[in-house]
């Protein structure tokens, strides 16, 4: 039954097979970035704005570590879903072995790196003043179950890989009401402050990593390893590398945007700055969460299909994403332009933060609506196993736009300048990312066969 599965990302109609992966790779994502949304009110109400802002703070240090599973799934999740495509069970098997080794090896090792350097670290991604001592006594909790965390996002990519868009959905779900409920728990009834939403975070990597067991364990996965595959194989590890690579680099690129915009933005407006941009990314994590199931549901159909030689299919698939990607897109633009002084006052009743932060969540959110062609379009390259293009178009907006706009427009405009640069930055990389994308399906995706 599970092998019927795989197979129908290269059979199903498209537009149904993209809303069957999207679905629940969406509602996934959605009770992920819920749990996040309202980790941070529970945070902002019951602990004050500072932690929120501290909390801001530990975010890239811990996302990267994570990222680095994240980034050893999705390269090999590419591969697997192409050997699938052409019927290559032992290089899948031989792959998901390779990815759970090299997902162990390196988290700890840069958790160990983590913990070594706490007290440089904090104050380098932004956590100074009154940030610093509620931001290091959640870092350093955190930090312990982020190797969890990683084996958790490795194998939630690969869950969708086999084509199994429903498990992928179960493994956000779980740990994210279990955060919620540790977080009432821990930080209302305990009064652990910020240990108590630092544990709670950690406990919920928990709970994920054991459904994530179960399902690798249970009849519904087809990946069943043993000890062999484990080894490490070195062409598997150049690719899962080379194509991981880009996850990596887009989860460092967003590490030193943290750190940039924390720190800038405390020198212009202290720690109600921070927290507005806290309370920004948040809704970056949350507001865009269709359009990133889409993405999530379009990378299986991408790449078994281009495995299997259906390059027609692969030409649908790219213009339905984009076509669903913006019609959400266009709906959370318009929610966000009416709605930002309501969504601030959800997370805290600070005069200054109610203050600063709507007008910033606008110029952010502006360019919305054409953002599925870039993240579509890079997420393509990545998907077929073209490692170097998805590469520089992941880092397009932020590496070659955003960050060199942070650095210099708030030299003449001040604040203004800062936000501003989201949304020039979007439609710059949109541009680039569209060019690319229309030369790629003009030359090597030519019909060859159709469905």
């Amino acid at each position: 039954m599970a092998k019927v599965s795989s197979q129908e990302l290269g059979n199903k109609p498209i537009g149904k097979l993209l809303i069957q992966q999207a679905v629940p790779a969406s509602i996934g994502i959605l009770v992920m970035s819920l749990n996040i949304l309202i980790d941070t009110i529970f945070v902002g109400n019951w602990i004050g704005p500072t932690a929120i802002a501290a909390i801001n703070v530990v975010l890239p240090v811990s996302f990267f570590i994570a990222a680095l599973g994240m980034s050893i799934g999705v390269g090999g999740s590419s591969i697997i879903s192409r050997a699938l495509g052409a019927n290559d069970n032992f290089k899948a098997l031989k792959t998901f072995g390779n990815q759970i080794t090299l997902t162990i090896l390196f988290t700890v090792v840069f958790v160990v790196f983590g913990l070594i350097y706490i007290n440089e670290l904090i104050p380098a991604f932004g956590g100074k003043g009154d940030i610093f001592e509620p931001a290091k006594t959640y870092y350093r909790i955190v930090l312990y179950g982020v190797p969890v965390l990683a084996l958790c996002m490795m194998g939630n990519t690969v869950i969708r890989a086999e084509g199994k868009p429903k498990f992928a959905m179960y493994a956000m779900m779980f740990p994210s009401v279990g955060n919620l409920i540790l977080d009432i728990l821990f930080i209302k009834v305990f009064d652990f402050r910020m240990a108590g939403a630092a544990w709670a975070t950690t406990g919920s990597y928990v709970l994920c990593f054991l459904f994530i067991l179960w399902f690798f364990n249970s009849k519904h996965s087809e990946l069943k390893i043993n000890l062999s595959h484990f080894g490490l194989d070195l062409p598997i590890v150049k690719e899962i590398g080379s194509l991981g690579f880009v996850t990596l680099s887009r989860q460092a690129i967003v590490s030193v945007t943290y750190l940039l915009m924390n720190n800038i933005l405390f020198e212009l407006g202290g720690e109600t700055s921070v927290t507005a941009y806290a309370i920004v990314g948040r809704m970056l994590m949350f507001a865009l969460f269709p359009v990133y199931g889409i993405t999530q549901g379009f990378l299986p159909i991408a790449g078994f299909n281009y495995g299997a030689k259906q390059y027609e299919r692969v030409r649908k698939t790219i213009n339905t994403a984009i076509k669903y990607a913006a019609l959400l897109a266009s709906i959370v633009f318009a929610f966000l332009m009416i709605f930002p002084e309501a969504i601030t006052s959800v997370f805290t009743q600070d005069v200054d933060v109610l203050r600063e932060t709507p007008p910033a969540m606008r110029w952010v959110f502006a360019a919305t609506p054409i953002v599925a062609v870039q993240l579509i379009g890079a997420a393509y390259f990545q998907a077929v196993g073209k490692a170097i293009p998805a590469l520089l178009l992941t880092l397009t907006r932020q590496g070659f736009f955003f960050i060199p706009l942070i650095l210099i427009l708030p030299k003449f405009y001040g604040e203004l300048g800062v936000w501003i640069s989201f949304p020039i930055a979007d439609v710059l990389a949109t541009i680039v990312t569209a060019y690319f994308l229309h030369c790629e399906v003009k030359l090597n995706l030519k019909p060859k066969a159709t469905e």
